[in-house]
């Protein structure tokens, strides 16, 4: 589909929905959207090397790549379920958050030294670097696998809640979060995607004080009556204490506090990508900071805001619809409840986080496909090639993307597309042994952590289909068995000693 063909098909789809949209967020949504293509043109004349399209030619601003980390690990379907978790239960999962800013110093001081000494524009370089290349492909195609399988889900799920309440119909939806978010990152490459996740926070956080502020309003006390009538059912639990591996127990929700975020800040080319975008390692300190601090005061921002829509409807039961989904309430609130422009510009936010996520999925890949498997084995080629090839392959993936998941939509295969999402996820907890084997031991070599990869295989494949414990304890379970496994081993069976990864020591 050429641009101008897009063009139309956008702007006559918007035309057409207008009636149930309204024309002014009809129309605030066009223009925010055709924004964030014009920053991927401006941004074009800037990505001119494959330095430049993967890693902004190292020269983000330290805030701006913090702001990125953090859309990066806040996608659509998170801002649309947390409030929707708080809504329905309690305040339990609140405490997963807040483990960001408490794993923040290790990745800093144990795992940002070696990225940026190597000077890696893949994060599994560093595996090749300290294991070899076997490892290097492993950890690669793991997160290949997983990005490929997640794609689809992350427009599928926004698509089906903002279609059922702003009317626009579920392809129309997909097609201009696929379809616009693949054209800028073809265009701006890194330096685009990370401007326009800066835009996408604005937006989003002030949509959200916004919703805050207009149920507070309509609310007669205000939000002293949503903190009283909150407390009166049992919205504001915090900790379940125990030790059951079923539910949400506070060893659960411990163990989920601290690897559900590690893992993603040491082992996702996304994140790591990221915080190589600045020019220094203090920079890279400063951004990884930012994106954790940010986390605290934003989960409280959206738990709260689940809290009061709970109050707020209590209050206003007759302003709630059946709603099919629990992450459709934050939408239908947005679209009802908001003066008309506001709402469509939140509900443009809601568009540009699962564009944010989309976009973060096919740039990552494309980095890691080209830097892994054609850079590494075709050395020999000039730069305006792997700069061409690597828009090639974002237009595919995006086009990929995008088909994936109208396809399931279509035909229903949403919960065997969960089932494969779950499978491809076990990886990253062995991802994260892996690394951990290579920064904190010192015997391990590439037969060890292979031992230790396997282990941890068969572990979580165990755990998802012979157990129903809780999906918070398996990145804790595959990364703890990847390390154990790959340590003991090298107590055991003696090798060669480490790889030289530079001077960076520990």
């Amino acid at each position: 589909m050429n641009h101008e063909a897009l063009t139309h098909f956008l702007i006559t789809g918007l035309a057409q929905e207008a009636s149930s949209f309204g024309l002014v967020n009809s129309m605030v949504l066009g223009v925010y959207l055709a924004l964030l293509v014009a920053m991927g043109v401006y941004f074009a004349r800037r990505a001119a090397t494959a330095q430049d399209f993967f890693l902004a030619g190292g020269r983000m601003p330290w805030w701006a790549a913090g702001l990125s980390i953090f859309a990066t690990m806040l996608s659509a379907i998170t801002y649309l379920s947390i409030p929707a978790t708080a809504y329905a239960s309690d305040w339990t999962r609140f405490l997963v958050n807040m483990g960001i800013p408490l794993i923040a110093p290790i990745v800093i001081f144990f795992f940002l030294p070696f990225f940026r000494k190597l000077r890696v524009t893949s994060a599994y370089e560093y595996l090749e670097n300290r294991f070899d290349v076997s490892l290097r492909m492993l950890g690669s195609a793991s997160f290949i696998l997983f990005q490929l399988g997640r794609m689809g889900i992350v427009l599928l799920l926004p698509a089906l809640a903002l279609s059922a309440v702003t009317g626009l119909h579920l392809f129309l939806c997909i097609a201009l979060m696929g379809l616009l978010s693949t054209l800028y990152t073809v265009l701006g490459g890194m330096e685009a995607v990370i401007w326009t996740d800066v835009i996408q926070v604005v937006v989003l956080i002030g949509g959200a004080l916004a919703a805050l502020g207009i149920i507070a309003a309509d609310i007669p006390g205000g939000f002293g009556q949503i903190v009283t009538e909150a407390a009166e059912h049992d919205k504001w639990n915090l900790i379940n204490p125990g030790w059951d591996l079923y539910s949400d127990s506070l060893f659960v929700i411990f163990l989920g506090m601290v690897f559900t975020n590690l893992l993603p800040y040491t082992t996702d080319q996304a994140i790591v990508q990221r915080y190589m975008t600045t020019p220094t390692e203090q920079s890279a300190r400063s951004a990884i900071w930012t994106g954790a601090l940010l986390a605290v005061p934003a989960s409280i921002l959206f738990f709260f805001l689940g809290t009061a829509l709970f109050v707020f409807y209590q209050n206003f039961p007759d302003r709630l619809a059946t709603l099919e989904r629990p992450d459709q309430l934050l939408p239908w609130f947005i679209v009802r409840e908001m003066p008309a422009g506001l709402g469509g510009l939140v509900i443009a936010g809601v568009f540009a986080a699962a564009m944010s996520s989309l976009d973060s999925s096919i740039h990552s890949i494309t980095t890691a496909v080209t830097t892994d498997f054609f850079k590494r084995f075709r050395p020999d080629r000039e730069e305006k090639q792997w700069l061409g090839l690597a828009r090639r392959i974002v237009f595919i993936l995006g086009v990929l993307g995008t088909v994936s998941a109208m396809l399931i939509s279509t035909l229903d295969l949403r919960a065997l597309w969960g089932l494969f999402l779950d499978i491809t996820g076990l990886f990253l907890g062995t991802l994260g042994g892996l690394f951990i084997l290579g920064v904190f031991t010192r015997r391990t070599t590439a037969f060890h952590a292979w031992i230790g990869a396997l282990a941890s295989a068969v572990a979580l494949a165990y755990c998802t289909f012979f157990t129903s414990i809780n999906g918070l304890l398996f990145g804790a379970i595959g990364t703890l068995t990847c390390v154990g496994a790959g340590w003991l081993s090298s107590r055991i069976v003696r090798r060669e000693q480490m790889k030289d990864v530079g001077e960076v020591t520990i």
